[in-house]
């Protein structure tokens, strides 16, 4: 895979601070849905997001240029542990879900990369991350109308406010200059948000009220075995997910993170960071495909980017009066983002089996692609929501897995050793 030349090695810059801080704009919806969805804290995710990046950079040794923050593959899990055992039992629970990264990445670096891409070669990857993208879809589209729980802007408002946020965003990446070039999500952002002042949808209340410095009310782990063996299982969802996301970074930048830093490392740079967030309180993390997309909008490739963003992130769960500012940017704003950046990331997906030269309509190929795709995005549950289901990104990734390993290959394909 070749570097492209604008694709540089960790160098921290001052001049990048504003750069990183889009990288969090871009997260920041999702990353607090999480903690609100199930009863965690959201400063304290905030919080643990940008520490997570922190650490997961040491342990990449700062080249992947990727944020991660509050995983939704956890929620289901964390809001039944919740009610069973509390938010403490729950949280031993999430710092097992961790250790489980650390047990894949070790059988990764015990037996090398190969029969991690045998199991998971382009075919599996390809529909999986478009699974990703176009999962998330509809929540871009909803968002984009004012059609989400608390947002009682009016449709047709909604979409000029996220249609003014889109072209902004797309005429600054397409026309923009030097250091503007690299901002048209925050440029989208500042104008959508501004076109909601001028319809009287923004609400100052809360920004009054806000207290300017303010500590996260942080919780403790208390061990329970049983919220282990519950929520640990459920890792394996997001660390296939992890391996495609790395799949799409490497894509979008022309460099191979599989084999350097390595996919270990990857592997447990995330799992490390879902640890120390559940010593801290805060939900586990996972690579923010959102981010993805915005890095391959924006082609700011610099990991240390990311490092502005986690500083960023870090000072925000402390400083209540912006992340109050943050919180009252209405979601039409958002949704006017999301509606590029989620289809970018399926484009990265349909990408990985361009450049594989995958032949679609081998019925092999075909069958696999096919089940993803309809499986993944079109709601097919197994298990129940109640205790836990395998559903979405998870179930995607597993039977991709699975039917790759089971299906016969073709002639030719066996002749040539090839997944």
């Amino acid at each position: 895979m070749k570097k492209h030349a604008s694709s540089p090695d960790y160098k921290f810059r001052f001049g990048d601070a504003v750069v990183g801080a889009q990288m969090l704009f871009v997260a920041f919806g999702a990353l607090v849905l999480v903690p609100i969805l199930t009863g965690l804290n959201p400063n304290v995710a905030l919080f643990t997001a940008g520490l997570g990046t922190l650490i997961y950079q040491v342990v990449t040794r700062g080249k992947v240029p990727v944020f991660i923050a509050s995983s939704f593959a956890f929620i289901a899990p964390i809001s039944a542990g919740v009610q069973q055992w509390g938010i403490p039992g729950t949280l031993c629970g999430l710092i097992g879900a961790g250790v489980m990264y650390f047990i894949v990445g070790a059988l990764i670096k015990w037996r090398g990369i190969g029969f991690l891409q045998k199991i998971l070669p382009p075919v599996v990857i390809g529909p999986v991350v478009m699974v990703i993208g176009l999962l998330l879809a509809p929540v871009g589209a909803s968002m984009a109308m004012g059609r989400t729980p608390g947002c009682t802007i009016p449709a047709w408002q909604a979409l000029v406010i996220a249609g003014i946020s889109l072209l902004t965003m797309i005429l600054v990446s397409l026309r923009g200059r030097g250091m503007l070039r690299l901002l048209p999500i925050l440029c989208g952002i500042g104008a959508g948000y501004v076109a909601s002042v001028a319809f009287g949808f923004v609400d100052f209340t809360a920004i009054k009220a806000a207290a300017w410095i303010a500590v996260p009310s942080f919780t403790a782990p208390v061990w329970n075995l049983s919220a282990i063996l519950f929520i640990a299982p459920v890792a394996l969802a997001p660390i296939i997910e992890h391996y495609g996301a790395i799949q799409a970074i490497s894509q979008i930048t022309g460099r191979d993170y599989v084999a350097d830093p390595g996919i270990h490392r990857c592997l447990v740079g995330d799992g490390l960071a879902t640890s120390v967030a559940g010593l801290f309180g805060g939900p586990p993390c996972t690579t923010y495909s959102e981010v993805i997309g915005a890095v391959a909008l924006t082609r700011a490739f610099n990991p240390a980017i990311m490092t502005w963003a986690a500083i960023t992130a870090v000072a925000l769960a402390f400083v209540g009066k912006v992340g109050a500012v943050l919180a009252s940017i209405p979601v039409p704003v958002m949704g006017g983002i999301m509606t590029l950046l989620f289809g970018a990331i399926a484009t990265v997906g349909l990408q990985t089996l361009v450049r594989a030269k995958q032949d679609l309509l081998e019925p092999r190929n075909m069958t696999i692609v096919s089940l993803i795709l309809v499986c993944g995005i079109g709601g097919m549950v197994i298990g129940d929501k109640s205790s836990f289901a395998l559903e979405g990104i998870g179930l995607a990734g597993i039977l991709g897995i699975v039917l790759n390993l089971i299906l016969p290959k073709a002639a030719r394909e066996n002749e040539d050793g090839q997944a």
